[in-house]
């Protein structure tokens, strides 16, 4: 894990390569979204990112979102793991985005506690490409009929901005490039349709190993951990 005084250095770094990236497929830079991922990390560190500029935290555990939120300052919190139905009120209360939405019944669900609440959330639809079954995600061929199925009782709450995907693990960045590519003619056959729930052209993807590349191909969030903190200390 990198020592918080390495902080400030690691994410210039990022945001220098962020703008390379940007510059060499004529985007700005001021598009891309850096979500600093800090599951498993504590508070300080995070507090510390916070304090070094980083505006947007990605958390993919349910209970360590709910943990951390009154202990770092004001940031928006992206929930980016897997969420379950029942942990959906949590995902309501704590986060300004949720990356990962895979079922009608979550979406369901997650609209009833924002409705509740009285609140809107911004949300996308995580795609499972490379046929992992290990990844949740939906799988390419189910996104339009789900997204039919919301067509007809739209939901009130949520707002469904993009896409997000999890590539499988590669050793070279490029490998993964038509992933991205795949990722972003997706949401391109979702804009076709012309949803009237639909609110956005969302794409997140690229983590340390490949974003980069990621941008090349359209993301406008990307998810980076590893890079700005350091290899994760395992859990206990």
């Amino acid at each position: 894990m990198v020592e918080p005084g390495d902080l400030r250095q690691r994410l210039e770094c990022v945001h220098a390569e962020i703008a390379r990236a940007c510059a060499k497929c004529g985007r700005c830079s001021e598009d891309v979204r850096l979500i600093g991922v800090t599951k498993t990390l504590p508070a300080e560190i995070i507090k510390t990112a916070v304090n070094c500029g980083l505006q947007d935290v990605g958390e993919n555990y349910i209970q360590e979102l709910r943990a951390k939120v009154g202990l770092v300052p004001p940031v928006r919190w992206h929930f980016i793991g897997h969420l379950q139905r029942n942990k959906t009120g949590v995902a309501a209360e704590y986060a300004s985005w949720v990356h990962s939405l895979d079922s009608l019944a979550v979406l369901r669900a997650l609209d009833l506690r924002c409705s509740a609440r009285n609140v809107s959330l911004d949300c996308l639809l995580q795609v499972r490409l490379g046929g992992e079954d290990s990844k949740s995600g939906l799988d390419p061929e189910q996104i339009l009929p789900l997204l039919d199925e919301v067509a007809k009782d739209p939901p009130k709450n949520l707002r469904l901005r993009g896409l997000m995907t999890v590539p499988p693990p590669a050793d070279n960045a490029e490998d993964n490039r038509p992933h991205f590519c795949h990722l972003r003619c997706l949401l391109d056959d979702i804009l076709k349709q012309q949803y009237p729930f639909w609110q956005g052209r969302e794409l997140s993807m690229g983590m340390s190993g490949d974003y980069g590349t990621a941008i090349e191909e359209g993301a406008t969030m990307i998810r980076v951990g590893t890079a700005i903190f350091g290899p994760r200390p395992r859990k206990v």
